[in-house]
């Protein structure tokens, strides 16, 4: 007996209204989007379903630090689809030694272990991170604590979450991971008492992303790098939204000429084209791991090796860096500007802000939702606090124009 043939269904184009009521039924609701449904997008601007374009100030929380579709990086993306895009790691492939060698180098450490997603980075430095200190420290079986900071966000798997005190993250998910202890970030006080002979790292993120761009005291950093080295014990920095150009360095430790043992890098990485993330690290930490005892099937694969290299090869010229330094200036005193106005006060570093504003006026979501309506896109954080950051392309123009949306959604 034949079997029937299937034709596939054609559907006429939906309304930006029609997308969203579909989601609803077939999506697990662990988002809660702005009602806008992106179609296109081309630099710092995107537009929707039915052509309306808005200028992207969140750059996917730092995932599109070269705004949407930058030339050089889709050049390198067709360039190595007409090749080869996937062996898996149980074969040598010709673009992966070239993107570890180019991210050694920016980053001044030794090794690089690819991994696709900034979850699995966090992940794989912690197995990194115990490892090294049964293997090289010499701490009991088991025994292995990681600090990490209070109101941190490394992400949201099983381990993860069982070091945040967000509860919404965090509720309904137990048994949770034990190994971890929590101190208040920004103080290295607590810091040092909670280290102790099991420590094998103290993971932070240098700037807390989620928690609205919170920047610690100037000398914080240093004061981190500093106890780690005296207490025997790794600095793991989380640079997964920091990094990569955000803050107006290459990394946010840059700011305090700080280098850590380890680091954690994804997001801008992947060049918003594919997930790509890595641990990049002292060669006496990776080197401790062996064939077997970590992978991926994906991480390191030819299109996420050719991506991160022409990312690499954008940041190697200093010019993002620069921009980032030189807008984020004109960020600060835009914000400056409408400080009292609305604005109750804000925290920036390069081009990356945590906003907040007058409870009075709204929540984030709700003034997120009125800058929708002016043609801007932000997203909300805790109480009514906003994140700005934008593709580092932005132009001063643009941006000026999307501090003016800003103080009409405050009017």
């Amino acid at each position: 007996m034949t079997a029937p043939t299937r034709t596939a269904a054609v559907h006429a184009p939906r309304s930006s209204a029609e997308l969203i009521q579909a989601e609803g039924p077939v999506l697990a609701h662990n988002y809660h989007p702005l009602p806008v449904v992106v179609a296109r997008a081309e630099g710092v601007w995107v537009e929707d379903v039915e052509g309306r374009r808005y200028l992207d100030m969140l750059a996917g929380y730092s995932a599109l630090n070269f705004g949407h579709r930058h030339p050089a990086l889709i050049e390198a993306a067709h360039r190595q689809l007409d090749q080869l895009t996937l062996t898996s790691r149980a074969f040598h492939n010709d673009r992966l030694a070239g993107f570890a060698e180019g991210l050694a180098e920016l980053t001044g450490l030794d090794m690089v272990l690819p991994m696709n997603t900034g979850a699995e980075a966090v992940e794989s430095g912690i197995k990194v991170a115990r490892k090294w200190a049964y293997d090289v420290k010499g701490v009991p079986a088991d025994r292995a604590t990681i600090v990490v900071a209070a109101d941190n966000f490394h992400g949201r798997t099983t381990t993860i979450i069982s070091f945040s005190n967000d509860e919404t993250a965090r509720a309904g998910f137990g048994p949770f991971t034990p190994g971890f202890r929590v101190v208040p970030y920004n103080d290295l006080a607590a810091l040092e008492a909670a280290v102790d002979e099991t420590t094998a790292a103290v993971l932070i993120e240098p700037i807390q992303g989620e928690a609205g761009v919170v920047i610690p005291d100037a000398g914080y950093l240093t004061g981190v790098r500093e106890l780690t080295r005296r207490a025997g014990c790794l600095f793991i920095a989380d640079e997964i939204q920091s990094g990569l150009g955000r803050t107006g360095t290459t990394l946010a430790v840059d700011h305090e000429s700080v280098v850590p043992d380890v680091l954690l890098l994804g997001k801008a990485l992947g060049g918003g084209i594919v997930p790509v993330s890595a641990v990049v690290a002292r060669r006496e930490v990776l080197g401790v791991l062996g064939p077997g005892q970590h992978g991926s099937t994906f991480g390191g694969n030819p299109l996420a090796a050719a991506v991160g290299s022409a990312v690499i090869e954008l940041l190697a010229t200093g010019e993002f860096q620069r921009r980032a330094a030189e807008l984020g200036d004109q960020l600060r005193t835009g914000l400056a500007a409408l400080t009292g106005k609305g604005v109750t006060g804000f925290r920036a570093r390069g081009l990356w802000a945590g906003v907040d504003i007058d409870p009075a006026l709204g929540t984030g979501r709700e003034i997120s939702e009125r800058l929708l309506k002016e043609g801007v896109l932000v997203k909300d954080t805790h109480g009514s606090t906003i994140r700005l950051a934008p593709p580092l392309t932005i132009t001063e123009a643009e941006l000026a124009s999307a501090l003016e949306s800003l103080e009409r959604a405050l009017g």
